[in-house]
């Protein structure tokens, strides 16, 4: 889409206005990506100039990442373009560790190439995660925008940024430069820059000229927004239509990064004031904020239909600029998730709550098994040997005597040069030392402290076999148990206290050990060895000889023949990390031995080289066993040596003429790296290398690379031996030794989808998803073998059907010590045939190998149980994934050795995340490269989605004692949070998919009176609750006869003049200004005569009240009443942060037109101040009158109004929604709300009550500022903002003055909780006592917040509060006060509700505890005079006890409308004066605009009526509709608070159909990446909701109002203005 020599600066006006509006079309959605560049074309036509195109120069291109140049590149590409990888192959094999074969497989690196190059055109559009750049990448630059934001129109950046791009090369050096510096000092962490691994600059984009063939293939995702410009290389010649990615992505990153850097709107839209900006981190001062300029009544008939699309609540379009970073990189997910728009609510749905999972239907076209049943495999007889000893001790026995000289073992040091070499004889006379010490010389000399049969723990390090052979000898001589382990390093050690268990399950108290293994043990800081986590209290005793008795002449050690007793205990990790030991008897000890020595045909005095761990498995069963067995001279090459010098093992098979050698893939891989340092090794002596870990499917590319390369050294094809063995039944099959010339056993190609289902389908049409297996031999001597169905019944399998090997063999474990029941499922398995009949009476042992077996009896194995995936029901093997993600060349970004692959179970199905560790070097870019080039990758070849890919910094992940990952530890941090990831990609679109169905519109056609019948028939009343009556007041009660405040206050002033109506606080708890009726009385008449003065302000006028909480604020607001002025009262600006709260009380001057300010000196100077003039105009300031020193005048009379129905005062606030609404307020309205107060608590002149509350709106005003002039009660007033200094204020107040009655807001009752909820014992040190308090009303505008009520409660009910002295009160907009506790009636009583139906709008009762159940509190009692009705909010109907709908409200106290500068009526008669559609058609209701449900309680109510109670649910407005369901923010931030101990607070929103999390992170920033996962499986689990953003923020930064509420839309708008400076933003694909 470059637009070829088109100026776009120079392009008339009109047509520049043209494009721009077609751009934003196409953003909007309103036109297609066809349409677009149709009509784009047709207006640049008349301008584009022709001129030929040269194909750029060769080092004009920035050079590209490497690590993702794949497919052939053009012809004269840069150095590390793909054409060289052969030349970079050759040289690998000298930079250590860079490729590790234990995974390669060139096969298999093809296959995902071709399946990244295949993927390329549809390459998902992935925005790459936002980082802040303090938290990892310290940069100098001050500055938060991209070079080149300058301020000209869109189209004109656009043009110049594109002219750069294109202009001839001397010019693009610069600035490619400059914007490679820029990059890389800030697209790497910063929280602005662009994605730099957008795909809007390729593939997507249609090339504009006509000469251009057309791309052949069509995009998968075709993006909403379009940058105007496009990278250079779009200009290619036509020979290269589909150019690689990776080689643009350097440039496209750039001027991706330039495109969509915040651009100034273009000079013909001004911008509106912005009031949207974040009050600082400190949640100090709490900020009502309006989110838009735009200000009028709520227009709640609109928003419902597009509830949060991207209307703003009001209905008008939010205008968020197009080319703003964070929505570019949103545009760029949702292009990745488009889906068509979803049809609207309806009334009525069907809906099976047990259904809430999508069972995916089965494809028809899966591979099912077809052969007949297997027929279990046979090895060759167990030969009889007469000379074969009757017991392994024996053999020493024969060979310490005999052959005392031949050497049995020799140790290398760390250089790899031998250490000492161990004789026969030196071995034998050792072993029986140490057996003597341990039977007779452990305790004082009467006491044995081990018996025969005792089990004893062997902790020798990798470095040590000499001392380890000797140990357990000894023990086996002794008869006592050894249970080798792993040397403890630490006590965090990975998975140290599973080790514990299996040492206190196999009751070991005794540890030998080396006495230089002793002294590097972890000691306390006394010297004692220290207690491990888990661990049962040990005994060490060292086993160095010196320390040994030597036994007396008479003394020979017991050798019986071998029998079931168990011989040693062999420990095993299971996948979930518990550790168990598997006994092996003393005759499978034997047996095995002999198997061992007849398949690999061992002969005595043989060499043996052993580089795998000797204390376990094969390096325990053929370097220290068999080797015994036979005379064989082991040479044990450790862990640490392999380490510095790879090549060791390979150099002493050369000088010891070795024969046999016992490696890993591992090993192979690491002689082929150092392979240089040697060129003179030969390896013609062996003639067997037996391959341990031979089973895994990704041996056979190592295998195959070490024959290779060491062919010409003599190695023969025929000694590779791979085998495969598990702990239980030891060695399974093994390939014999080949005869020279004989042709090598055929590879098994089968197909990934095939093994998918456990079905065997020889791969043949697609190489790419194929898997190379090679085989393991046949079955042990003397074993019987089955294939058996791993889940369920072992049902035998079918000869073309993977499963699970189980044997039959002497040659076996048999038990998990100490476990019966684990041992009998393992160990004691009948195979049954299909119908379920046991095939007979022979145990088998489960190996937990899958495979089958192949033509000829071979032995196939295709991987481990123990590293399945089960995802969707199909199988996924661990080992193959880590290949995949292996394949895709990460040499640059994570360690070949160090990734794990697990399965989490999240939503009903399990999920696969991949770990892995990352170089310190890995640029940010390249990290996320390599990441979705993995999920592509596995996507193709597998066909299964990730869930979650992290990258953990070097060297973090826990580690099993020779190097690898421990899985389960891993998983477990994952799951705790724990991790730490420095990169994190999560992927959940993608890979769920049981999702339940969005709910559809039923078609039933039942209109709001059916509704009505039906509820009537079904014996539900109508949904409506009535308050008392407001009745007559007494007569001697003489404020009924003044119909105004003006006239109570005057009348309270002439016969009560001295009564103290308030008193106000300060932080100390002293008492800083009083007012009695007649001081009131005249500070009121004293600001009426000042008014009055004022030519300019007439009667009626409106007139703005700006104090800090306070008598000046009441004595104003009644000098305005008595000037016959309408009061307008605002917050006034917070002095430090006049930049986010000043534009508010500007906006709220200006909508109200008011005539003048009444304010305090020191609020006068900061409206004047330079500070102030930085973010609003100062010089068209209204009048402002300083009321602190007025001269003491009367005015000439006051004013009355003509009638009840004036306006008495505006009542302004900003909604939750961020919106700013006024409503008018009648003289009746005010003296019947004040009626109903008074009746409902009770309040009279004798009274006192303490308000803690902000006095600036709704109900809160009302009891600040009227309710006492009318009842005559006395307020004590405390303003909020002095808890911050002293916490405990409120508290002690209601204490000292014995309070009976308060109120307080969520905000204050919070800071109370959490500032002093430690704090209550000092609280009654001090006296404080709340048993006097007997109703604390909180006042709210939403859902009582049930769980911050009950901690509050709970908490000082140590200082006396009752438990039922806390309730709520409930007020709107277009009704201050609905509900409110008083001091009569029931409490409050809570019910539980499903939560899935509250989403389906309808209300389920259910008990207290039930899976999916919320709490509801009741809100108060209704006030007198006011009735609530429930009605559908689409049809005005009305509903039935206990269903959801819209809360309406009839009452003398109502609000008049809202006071708007446009006079839009219909929206006032909408929310003011609504009439139900059917019922009772001729009262007038206001709508609250809040959900909610009546319920009728058993409890009785002051007339002895059965009570109502009212439930509110929540604001329609801030409601979200997802998936066709109606969701409330507060319950998915429930759940996200819990999700991980370091978040603080949460707010969620939506934006075009993503849900975006914002959490605030308490801890520190290193745990920012862990919270994502955890925040995306709670919502998943909790909400079945896919969360589309997460982002994590400081402390402070989700703006809260001053009522406590969050206001999420101005948190939305600060999201996409991208003015949260967040610590990491990820983008779950």
């Amino acid at each position: 889409m470059t637009d070829r020599g088109v100026d776009l600066s120079a392009l008339p006006k009109e047509v520049r206005d043209q494009l721009a509006e077609l751009d934003l079309e196409l953003s909007e959605g309103d036109i297609t990506q066809k349409g677009y560049e149709k009509k784009r074309t047709k207006l640049l036509a008349p301008y584009i100039i022709q001129t030929p195109v040269a194909p750029p120069q060769n080092d004009a291109q920035p050079p590209a990442p490497s690590s993702s140049s794949h497919a052939p590149a053009p012809a004269p590409a840069p150095a590390n373009s793909s054409r060289y990888r052969e030349r970079r192959s050759r040289r690998t094999h000298r930079n250590g560790g860079t490729r590790d074969d234990r995974y390669r497989s060139d096969i298999h690196t093809e296959a995902v190439q071709a399946a990244l190059a295949k993927n390329k055109e549809e390459k998902m559009a992935l925005p790459m995660p936002t980082k802040r750049r303090s938290t990892y990448v310290q940069s100098p630059i001050e500055t938060r925008t991209p070079p080149d934001s300058s301020s000209g129109s869109e189209d004109e950046t656009s043009a110049r940024r594109q002219s750069s791009a294109a202009a001839p090369q001397p010019q693009v050096h610069p600035n490619l430069q400059s914007s490679d510096y820029w990059m890389n000092r800030s697209a790497q962490g910063s929280s602005t820059s662009s994605s730099a691994s957008s795909t809007m600059s390729h593939g997507e984009a249609k090339p504009q000229a006509q000469s251009q063939p057309q791309p052949q293939y069509k995009p998968q995702y075709q993006p909403l927004y379009q940058p105007h410009h496009q990278p250079q290389q779009q200009q290619q010649p036509q020979q290269q239509p589909h150019r690689q990615p990776q080689e643009q992505s350097r440039a496209s990153a750039v001027a991706d990064m330039l495109a969509h850097s915040r651009i100034a709107p273009s000079e013909n839209s001004a911008p509106p004031p912005d009031v949207t900006a974040v009050a600082p981190p400190s949640r100090g001062p709490r900020v009502d904020l309006p989110s838009n300029a735009v200000v009028r009544g709520m227009s709640r008939g609109h928003s419902r239909s597009s509830m949060m699309e991207t209307a703003d609540g009001r209905g008008n379009m939010q205008r968020v600029p197009v080319s703003s970073r964070v929505s570019t990189k949103i545009q760029q997910l949702l292009n990745t998730l488009k889906r068509p728009k979803r049809p609207p609510l309806s009334e009525f749905f069907t809906d099976d709550s047990e259904e809430i999972v999508q069972v995916p239907q089965p494809d028809p076209n899966t591979p099912r098994p077809e052969g007949r049943q297997i027929i279990p495999v046979k090895g060759e007889p167990l030969g009889v040997v007469s000379n074969w000893p009757p017991a392994l001790q024996a053999a020493l026995a024969r060979w310490g005597a005999t052959q005392g000289k031949s050497p049995a073992l020799t140790a290398l040091d760390i250089t790899g040069k031998p250490l000492y070499t161990l004789t026969y004889g030196k071995l034998w006379s050792r072993s029986v030392k140490l057996a003597y010490t341990l039977l007779n010389k452990l305790g004082t000399k009467n006491e044995q402290i081990l018996k025969p049969g005792d089990k004893v723990a062997l902790v020798y390090p990798n470095s040590d076999p000499g001392m380890f052979w000797v140990a357990f000898y000894g023990c086996l001589l002794a008869e006592v148990i050894p249970v080798p382990i792993e040397v403890p390093l630490s006590r965090k050690d990975a998975g140290i206290s599973q080790v514990g268990f299996l040492l206190g399950s196999c009751g070991v108290g005794l540890a030998l050990t080396s006495e230089i293994c002793l002294k590097g043990l972890p000691k306390t800081p006394t010297g004692e060895i220290l207690q491990f986590k888990g661990w049962p209290r040990m005994k060490w005793v060292i086993t160095d000889s010196k320390y040994l008795t030597k036994p007396s002449k008479d003394w020979q050690p017991h050798i019986p023949t071998a029998n079931t007793d168990p011989a040693y205990i062999e420990y095993k990790a299971s996948k979930e990390g518990t550790v168990v030991g598997v006994a092996v008897s003393k005759v499978a000890m034997l047996t095995h031995c002999q198997a061992l020595t007849q398949a690999c045909n061992y002969c005595e005095g043989e060499t043996l080289v052993n580089v795998l761990d000797f204390k376990k498995d094969m390096g325990l069963w053929h370097g220290v066993l068999t080797a015994v067995m036979n005379r064989i001279h082991t040479i044990s090459v450790p862990y640490a040596v392999m380490k510095a010098c790879p090549l060791s093992w390979v150099q002493r098979v050369h000088m010891n003429k070795a024969r046999v050698a016992l490696v890993k893939c591992r090993d192979l891989h690491w002689a082929m790296m150092a392979h240089r340092d040697q060129r003179d090794v030969s390896l013609a002596s062996l003639r067997m290398l037996i391959v341990a870990d031979g089973a895994n499917p990704w041996s056979v590319s190592s295998c195959d690379a070490f024959l290779n390369l060491f062919q010409s050294h003599g190695l023969k094809p025929e000694v590779i031996c791979p085998c495969a063995a598990s702990p239980e039944a030891m060695t399974v099959a093994i390939r014999r030794p080949g005869v020279p010339g004989a042709p090598l056993p055929a590879r098994a190609i089968l197909s990934m989808g095939g093994l998918s289902y456990g079905v065997i389908r020889v791969n043949t049409e697609d190489k790419n998803s194929a898997l190379t297996v090679q085989d393991v031999g046949h079955v042990m001597p003397g074993a019987l073998m089955c294939i058996v169905r791993p889940d369920g019944p072992p049902q035998l399998c079918k000869t073309d059907e993977i499963g699970e090997i189980i044997i039959n063999s002497r040659a076996g474990g048999t038990m998990y010590y100490g476990l019966p029941g684990l041992t009998k499922n393992t160990f004691e398995v009948i195979p049954v045939n299909a119908n379920g009949v046991p095939i007979g009476e022979i145990p088998f042992v489960r190996s937990g190998l899958l495979g089958f077996v192949g033509p000829g009896s071979l032995i196939f194995v295709v991987g481990k149980i123990e590293g399945l995936l089960m995802v969707s029901s199909r199988r996924h093997n661990a080992d193959d994934l880590v290949a995949t993600a292996l394949a895709v060349e990460p040499v640059k970004t994570v360690y070949r050795g160090r990734i794990a692959v697990f399965p989490v179970t999240v939503f009903y199905d399990e999920r696969v995340v991949i770990v892995a560790e990352q170089r310190p070097d890995a640029s940010e870019e390249d990290s996320f490269q390599w990441m979705s080039r993995v999920l592509q990758a596995i996507d193709s070849i597998h066909q299964v989605g990730l869930y979650c890919l992290a990258l953990v910094p070097a060297n973090t992940l826990p580690k099993t004692p020779l190097g690898g990952i421990h899985i389960s530890d891993t998983k477990q941090f994952f799951l705790d949070g724990n991790l730490h990831p420095c990169n994190i990609l999560m992927c959940p679109h993608t890979c769920v998919t049981n999702l339940p169905k969005p709910r559809q519109k039923q078609p039933v056609g039942v209109g709001p009176a059916s509704v009505m019948v039906g509820n009537l028939v079904a014996g539900k009343r109508i949904a409506q609750a009535v308050g008392r009556d407001l009745g007559m007041i007494e007569d001697q009660d003489l404020v009924r006869k003044h119909q105004y405040l003006t006239e109570a206050l005057q009348w309270r002033a002439q016969t009560d003049p001295d009564h103290v109506l308030y008193v106000l606080l300060n932080a100390k708890g002293v008492t800083v200004g009083t007012a009695t009726c007649v001081q009131l009385h005249k500070r009121a008449e004293k600001i009426a005569a000042a008014l009055s003065e004022k030519s300019s302000i007439n009667t009626g006028e409106n007139v703005v009240l700006l104090y800090p909480p306070g008598i000046d604020l009441i004595a104003a607001f009644y000098g305005c009443l008595y000037a016959g002025c309408v009061p307008v009262n605002v917050r006034p600006p917070h002095p430090q942060n006049l930049a986010a709260t000043l534009p508010t009380v500007r906006m709220i001057i200006d909508v109200s037109k008011a005539a003048c300010i009444l304010t305090t000196q020191n609020l006068m100077r900061i409206l004047r101040s330079k500070e102030a003039a930085a973010s609003v105009n100062i010089k068209t300031w209204p009048t402002v009158i300083d009321t602190d020193d007025l001269p003491r005048r009367r005015p000439p009379q006051i004013y009355k109004p003509p009638t009840a129905e004036m306006i008495a005062y505006l009542d302004f606030s900003v909604s939750t929604t961020g919106m700013l609404t006024g409503v008018k307020i009648s003289h009746a309205a005010v003296s019947a709300l004040c009626r109903s107060i008074k009746l409902q608590c009770e309040l009279y002149s004798s009274r006192q009550i303490a308000i803690c509350l902000d006095p600036y709106c709704g109900l809160g005003f009302v009891l600040w500022c009227l309710a006492s002039v009318y009842s005559g009660h006395q307020s004590i007033l405390i303003p909020p903002f002095e808890l911050e200094s002293s916490v405990s204020l409120w508290l002690s107040t209601l204490s000292q003055y014995r309070i009976r009655d308060t109120f307080c807001s969520y905000s204050v009752m919070e800071l109370c909780t959490k500032g002093l909820g430690t704090q209550t014992d000092l609280l009654k040190a001090r006296g404080v006592n709340l048993s006097c308090v007997r109703s604390c009303v909180v006042i709210a505008e939403e859902r009582p917040r049930l769980a911050l009520s009950q901690s509050f409660s709970k908490l000082f009910k140590d200082v006396g509060l009752s438990s039922r002295a806390v309730s709520t009160a409930f007020g709107s907009r277009v009704n201050l006060a609905i509900c409110l506790q008083g001091t009569t009636g029931p409490d409050p009583c809570t019910v539980y509700v499903d939560m899935k139906s509250l989403r389906h709008d309808r209300v389920r009762l259910v008990e207290r505890g039930a899976p999916q159940s919320l709490p509801l509190m009741e809100s108060g009692k209704i006030l007198p005079g006011v009735r609530v009705i429930i009605v559908n909010p689409e049809t005005k109907g009305p509903l039935g006890d206990s269903h959801l709908g819209e809360i309406w409200v009839n009452s003398p106290h109502n609000a008049s409308g809202y006071y708007t500068i446009y006079g839009e009526e219909s929206l006032q008669a909408d929310h003011f004066n609504t009439k139900l559609s059917f019922g009772d058609p001729h009262t007038l209701w206001a709508r609250t605009g809040y959900l909610g449900f009546v319920k009728r309680t058993e409890l009785l109510d002051a007339s002895g009526d059965r009570h109502d109670a009212l439930f509110v649910v929540g604001s329609l407005d801030e409601t979200l509709e997802l998936r066709g369901l109606r969701y409330h923010p507060t319950d998915i931030e429930t759940s996200v608070s819990r999700a991980h101990r370091s978040i603080a607070e949460s707010a969620v929103f939506t934006w075009t159909n993503l849900l975006v999390v914002v959490s605030e992170l308490c801890g520190s920033e290193q745990d920012a990446l862990d919270l994502v996962p955890l925040i995306t499986n709670v919502v998943l689990e909790e909400h079945h909701l896919i969360v589309g953003v997460v982002v994590i923020v400081d402390p402070g930064v989700i703006p809260i109002n001053s009522r406590g509420e969050k206001q999420r839309m101005h948190l939305r708008d600060s999201f996409l203005a991208d003015q949260l400076d967040p610590i990491y933003v990820a983008y779950n694909m």
